[in-house]
């Protein structure tokens, strides 16, 4: 990337920012007010006038509901034309939304008025006889009838009542003792839990009045129907004008803003960006060839792409601001400004740091969502999706592995793959990947398919027995432990030669020795130390055994030699001194290696936890039995025949019944029935909250793994995406 400056008169402004919107290679850095002299620029005139036809736009296609998909591309629109067409769709769209909105409030009155009428007809009274009377009161509410009558019976002010009850509707007419009186039974109800009603002004009965309103709320729904008709018509012919108008809108008010990330005075701009290197003549050209002498166009320097924690930049020119010679008349003045302003050399405004082009191809790009989230590689620095590609899907496919579980996080993917765009889409194309892997790994496990191993079912041999879920089964978990240790070590030692290359690159040799070879040292010297045969009592033996079951006995592994060990000590060692010598700090956290390695395990963790949770669903649903006689794997039995069978063979011990197993298809009995379908329902359910949880758990044990252990030796993050000025366009052609 080149850093370039664009000096000039205001004067040709707008040519500068058409040549350079054209030409759409410019990442423009924002002035942040550091040239004396010099303050941000302002918006160019008509800018005002712009947004707001921008946001009429916008607004007229959210009521239009209109999508990217209703338009064709056309030439573009010329002022005097976008201004007349838009304002008549306005005229229409809002006299069509306004009368549709009274439309839909009405509608809703109605509705309203039916919902208040429901109380009433539970009375079975025609409305007309709870109004209008002069000698006595009628009040209606919702309460108990017992507690109404008894608090008008205790009442002094009431001559005479009587109530009349639907549910726990009541209609109370009364006549006061005192004819003159007035809320003497609303005052006899105080202490009554009674929420009153306000009769509604009609004379029929509650059930001709909520026809009557029902016909009515049909009536306007026909109305309603031929506005969203018409509004439909209007959206077939305003769509692709909308869409055009917003585009046309839209890069006018980009190229009117422009200015404001400018440093301009009375009289000049300084533009300030950065351009791909190789189309640095070409933006030059243009420019020049818009504006001629006008302006000059100048290479500050060229950040060169090294896996360092900061960019190289190499100047380009003098560093009296030029490039060649000085540009001539209104150029020469401004650049002059700009001289004075940083005493004769050129001091950038905004960031240094270059913008960022990601680039990772189809398979691992959607990957750098993942990445993006922790942060944006920087400029110079190492990008690390390809290496969250390779590792994230098999973490993933490891920890669930399941055939069952993977098809359907395949299939999820493939959903939002093709039903979304952006960040969606990069998601699914991420589920694909890890359902992929998912179903590798559950066929490894034994054909593992919900937590069944089908290989069982099939009658076939498999050489993996399971996750270790099972005494069968046991080695194979302590082996995978050591797996995950391994990948870990493996892991960690990819980050630390990461970063010893890109501190190397920084600085030097001995820089990367002291801050990143240290770690290596520390590191495997170690773990060789602790897979070695220093002091094997104290050491598990599954950590030597788990070779030679992971291989099928093909290969066995004792341990390092002692020797070997005592040099990974001292391997050890001499990363602690190399460490205290160039980072002292960091010999709090000299354990970190074999702490972090450690962290790993949680791969085995979660394996572990969703295959019991799959085991947990299968053996509530169908209940299993483990044959003390055979290879002592969990097996299912879902019938009653089978259970009966296992009950009655001394080798099998019964580990749980199962719900299903109540049903008996010889004899069937409602118990039964019910029990097969709760069985059904209980593996539905649990099986799709371990779907669940395995994207939560095992996903963000991966993301953890990724950003934390692995990040941590060599990764910042903190670089800003390439946006270059310009925007291609999509619904119209610059003729």
């Amino acid at each position: 990337m080149s850093r370039v400056s664009v000096t000039g008169s205001k004067r040709v402004i707008d040519d500068v920012i058409e040549a350079a919107y054209t030409h759409h290679s410019l990442h423009v850095t924002d002035y942040d007010e550091r040239y004396e002299g010099f303050e941000p620029g302002t918006s160019l005139d008509g800018a005002e006038t712009v947004n707001e036809r921008l946001v009429t736009v916008r607004s007229l296609e959210s009521i239009l509901d209109v999508d990217e998909d209703d338009a064709e591309v056309a030439r573009s629109l010329d002022d005097d034309e976008l201004v007349d067409e838009l304002e008549r769709v306005r005229e229409r769209v809002n006299e069509l939304n306004d009368e549709r909105d009274e439309l839909q409030a009405a509608i809703r009155d109605r509705q309203e008025e039916i919902d208040r009428l429901e109380p009433f007809a539970e009375l079975g009274i025609d409305l007309a006889y709870l109004r209008g009377y002069d000698s006595v009161e009628v009040v209606v509410g919702e309460a108990k009838p017992a507690a109404v009558e008894a608090a008008l019976e205790g009442a002094e002010t009431i001559d005479v009542f009587d109530v009349f009850a639907g549910g726990d509707v009541v209609a109370i007419v009364a006549r006061p003792t005192d004819p003159d009186a007035e809320g003497v039974v609303q005052d006899a109800l105080v202490g009554v839990d009674i929420a009153l009603l306000d009769v509604p002004d009609a004379d029929a009965s509650p059930e001709e009045y909520v026809a009557e309103l029902e016909a009515e709320q049909a009536d306007l729904r026909d109305e309603l129907d031929g506005v969203e008709r018409e509004l439909e018509s209007v959206k077939e012919e305003a769509a692709g004008f909308l869409l055009r108008a917003e585009e046309e809108l839209t890069i006018e008010a980009e190229k009117k803003e422009a200015p404001l990330s400018f440093a301009t005075t009375e009289n000049a701009f300084v533009a300030e960006g950065w351009v791909p290197t190789e189309t640095y003549p070409d933006f030059e050209a243009a420019i020049v060839d818009a504006v001629g002498d006008h302006v000059e166009v100048e290479e500050l320097e060229r950040a060169s792409f090294t896996p360092d924690g900061d960019h190289h930049a190499e100047p380009v020119g003098d560093e009296s601001g030029g490039a060649g010679e000085s540009a001539a008349g209104d150029a020469e003045d401004a650049t002059a400004e700009r001289a004075a302003a940083t005493d004769g050399g050129h001091a950038a405004h905004g960031t240094d740091d270059p913008p960022v082009v990601q680039d990772n191809g189809s398979a691992a790009g959607p990957f750098e969502l993942l990445v993006q989230a922790f942060g944006r590689p920087k400029y110079s620095e190492f990008d690390p999706t390809l290496l969250v590609f390779l590792t994230f899907p098999a973490m993933f496919g490891f920890m669930i592995g399941d055939v069952g579980y993977g098809v359907l996080y395949t299939a999820i993917g493939f959903f939002m793959y093709t039903k979304f765009d952006g960040a969606f889409r990069e998601l699914g194309s991420v589920a694909m990947w890890a359902g992929g892997f998912t179903i590798l790994f559950g066929i490894y496990y034994g054909i593992d398919l919900f937590g069944y191993h089908a290989y069982q079912l099939l009658g076939i041999h498999w050489p993996v027995e399971g996750k270790g879920l099972s005494p069968a089964d046991l080695d194979w978990g302590l082996s995978f432990l050591v797996v995950s240790v391994v990948f870990g070590i493996l892991h960690l030692n990819v980050g630390h030669v990461l970063s010893f290359v890109s501190t190397s690159q920084q600085h030097d040799l001995k820089h990367a020795v002291y801050e990143a070879g240290s770690w290596l040292l520390i590191l495997n010297g170690a773990w060789i130390w602790i897979f070695s045969q220093v002091f094997p009592n104290a050491k598990p033996d599954f950590l030597f055994e788990a070779v030679s079951v992971l291989t099928f006995g093909a290969v066995s592994f004792s341990g390092f030699p002692v020797l070997i060990g005592w040099a990974g000590a001292a391997a050890a060692g001499l990363g602690l001194v190399l460490l205290g010598i160039g980072e002292p700090p960091e010999l709090a956290e000299f354990l970190s290696p074999v702490v972090n390695v450690i962290s790993y395990a949680r791969l085995m963790a979660v394996l572990l936890a969703k295959g019991g949770m799959a085991l947990a669903v299968n053996l509530l649903a169908f209940g299993a039995y483990i044959d003390d006689g055979g290879d002592g794997s969990f097996h299912f039995i879902f019938s009653a025949d089978y259970l009966a069978e296992v009950q009655n063979t001394a080798d099998y011990e019964l580990v749980f019944a199962g719900i299903t197993t109540a049903f008996d298809p010889a004899s069937i009995g409602l118990v039964g029935v019910v029990a097969l379908v709760g069985g059904i329902l209980v593996a539905l359910i649990g099986h799709i909250v371990v779907l669940l949880l395995g994207v939560t758990s095992a996903g963000i044990q991966a993301v953890r793994l990724e950003y934390v252990e692995f990040f941590g030796n060599f990764y910042e993050g903190g670089g800003r995406a390439y946006l270059p000025f310009g925007r291609d366009r999509k619904y119209t052609r610059d003729d």
